[in-house]
């Protein structure tokens, strides 16, 4: 079996159009980011790229799409609307597609309160095994075949300001994930966990106090050897450290549609264990 793994697309709207009331202080903040940080530049093709990775997709004939977060620049209505249309009809089957927030996407707390995530990828939030979600949806499960299923958890919070960006799990999702991991009708497949914040860096090491997953040690406890792998994004490198037997497969889909570092993996699942990926660059697919 055959997943295809993207992250942090970040589809940005055209900021200088529109009134900066509306925006709030937070995007006032973040809009540096978006002018001397470069990074308007640096997606400014990003629902091009998202749609030619969800083509991709197709054409790999992958049986599971999956997207961990970080959708939107800083959670615009608009830029919900590019990332849902970008995706086409893809994004509308749960069966063929998993999508999670990232905290880009519950940047503000109207966002949030809105439920502009939801309401435009809210149907990809569905559960096979509704009985262990404990937190609004999640832990949601997708069963994909009769050798894998894939696991949503939520782990983006409303910033308390722009520049913490920390990630966590929760207890209630964690008790959630330990039920569905012993559930008997999941016996035999792997599991590809998808949260967005990351377990470990490139460097195999923690993350920032500010920036990391803050229970990345209780969700390793439940997930170890190569029969499970994490799939998250939010940090901005595409890597892979392998399972061992106290910890599952990490893969860190990057950046998908940055300029210059476009890319995404392919996961490949074999009698119910995770055998390896293998990176790809958007368009390059061959016959």
């Amino acid at each position: 079996m055959r997943f295809l793994h993207c992250s942090d697309v970040h589809i940005t709207a055209d900021y200088a159009s529109l009134p900066m009331l509306r925006l709030g202080w937070r995007r006032w903040i973040a809009m540096a980011e978006l002018s001397v940080g470069g990074r308007l530049k640096a997606y400014s093709r990003a629902p091009e790229t998202l749609a030619t990775i969800a083509s991709d997709a197709e054409q790999h004939g992958v049986d599971h799409f999956i997207l961990s977060g970080d959708v939107t620049a800083y959670a615009l209505e608009p830029e919900f609307q590019l990332a849902r249309d970008s995706l086409g009809a893809l994004g509308e089957d749960p069966g063929r597609c998993t999508v999670i927030p990232g905290n880009h996407d519950v940047f503000t707390p109207g966002s949030h309160r809105a439920g502009r995530f939801a309401r435009h990828f809210g149907h990809l939030l569905e559960s096979d095994l509704p009985e262990h979600r404990r937190e609004g949806a999640f832990p949601f499960v997708r069963l994909v075949g009769q050798e894998a299923a894939v696991v949503g958890l939520l782990s983006a919070r409303v910033p308390f300001m722009p520049g913490i960006a920390y990630g966590r799990i929760g207890a209630a999702q964690l008790d959630g994930l330990a039920a569905l991991v012993k559930d008997p009708r999941l016996a035999g497949r792997a599991l590809l966990v998808v949260v967005h914040h990351a377990p470990l860096t490139h460097r195999g090491r923690a993350d920032g106090y500010f920036h990391g997953l803050r229970d990345a040690r209780a969700l390793f406890k439940l997930l170890p050897g190569p029969r499970y792998a994490v799939l998250h994004g939010h940090i901005h490198h595409r890597y892979h450290h392998p399972a061992t037997a106290e910890r599952p497969h990490i893969f860190s889909a990057g950046s998908s549609t940055q300029r210059g570092r476009e890319g995404y993996w392919l996961i490949e699942v074999k009698d119910g264990q995770v055998v390896g990926g293998q990176k790809h660059v958007p368009g390059t697919v061959r016959h």
